[in-house]
């Protein structure tokens, strides 16, 4: 197959994929709020946010499993990845990846996504300073990938995940999928990433503290009045989200590169927006200095910017151990830290 042929399939592909979003949002949601399991879009990877989330087209590490799990076809050798960000309002926000492999039958993927909060005091309508108790919440997504070559320059990748949100005693399940497509170009090795995820069913909660007690015919005098029942929550979508990215390498040498990426985001509860970012490294990756923007015309973003820088060290050539940090800024919210680990074997 030539590349004449290959652009316009991949054309033709983005095309239908445009089409089918953009279809799908316009019978969906469309204000801010409205939809369940909202950690699914916290941006995940110390590196991926250091470069302004601009990374749909880059995912050359184990958070491509979140970006576009088309990318993890790129890593030669497994690898595990573990991070760390104290998110907002006391909330922490973890993540980790395993990506194994497997030559010309494909790559594998294994992601945990879990976010987890103090507990807080129970109160009531009977007692509103308290009731001795306390609950939580928490949620977590649990997936597996897969990402295989089509051709030389052309891959393709999917995501199966188990959806959990859960408050005191109540819970949502559900299942979802992401689907990434990965193309490296004859242009300098410019890349084109296009990633729609988190396309699956509505969640609703259910469980004990939906239990209520009812007198299910008030006009009849002597029925039981306490029949137990449940009260029905309305089901909400899931954060469906559209993104197209680009990036590409300048300033390269033997041992150098300056990365730079750009990426649009169509999510189905909110505006689109546009993230930037670069990624310059140096010393044959003993160095790497990041930064971007992201959120750029969102409405009501309150992101200013983003700063991170890493290192990758090999350890007495066993393996090789990335460990990076970045900063995420904004305009009334609390400074975001993270901190990343990752170990190729």
């Amino acid at each position: 197959m030539n590349i004449k042929n290959l652009l316009i399939r991949f054309s033709v592909v983005l095309f239908l994929f445009n089409i089918s979003v953009s279809n799908l949002f316009s019978q969906g949601v469309t204000k801010v709020g409205t939809t369940s399991a909202k950690f699914l879009t916290i941006p995940t990877g110390t590196r991926a946010v250091a470069m302004g989330g601009a990374f749909v087209s880059v995912a050359n590490d184990p958070s491509a499993l979140f970006w576009n799990s088309a990318g993890i076809i790129n890593l030669e050798k497994p690898e595990i990845y573990i991070s760390h960000t104290e998110w907002i309002a006391e909330i922490n926000y973890d993540y980790s990846a395993f990506v194994y492999p497997m030559g010309d039958v494909g790559t594998l993927g294994l992601s945990l996504s879990s976010m987890t909060m103090p507990s807080m005091e129970l109160t009531t309508e009977t007692f509103p300073e308290g009731t001795g108790e306390t609950f939580d919440a928490n949620s977590f997504a649990l997936g597996i990938s897969y990402a295989r070559k089509l051709t030389e320059w052309f891959s393709v990748g999917v995501t199966g995940k188990f959806i959990n949100e859960k408050i005191y005693n109540s819970n949502a399940n559900g299942f979802a999928i992401d689907i990434g497509t990965l193309f490296v170009t004859p242009f300098d090795d410019i890349r084109l990433g296009v990633n729609i995820s988190n396309f699956g069913q509505k969640l609703q909660m259910q469980g004990e503290d939906l239990l209520v007690q009812k007198d299910i015919d008030e006009t009849q005098y002597g029925n039981n009045e306490s029949v137990n029942a449940y009260l029905a929550t309305d089901k909400f979508d899931l954060p469906l989200t559209l993104r197209i990215g680009i990036s590409g390498e300048i300033l390269k040498t033997d041992d150098s590169y300056l990365t730079w990426a750009i990426d649009a985001a169509h999510p189905n509860d909110n505006s689109e927006y546009i993230n930037i970012g670069f990624e310059y490294s140096l010393f044959n990756k003993m160095i790497q200095i990041r930064g971007g923007k992201q959120s750029l015309f969102r409405n009501g973003s309150d992101d200013k910017f983003v700063f991170g820088f890493g290192s990758t060290q090999n350890v007495v050539n066993l393996f090789n151990l990335s460990m990076d940090y970045t900063m995420e800024s904004h305009t009334y919210l609390s400074t975001i830290h993270r901190i990343g680990f990752s170990v190729q074997l």
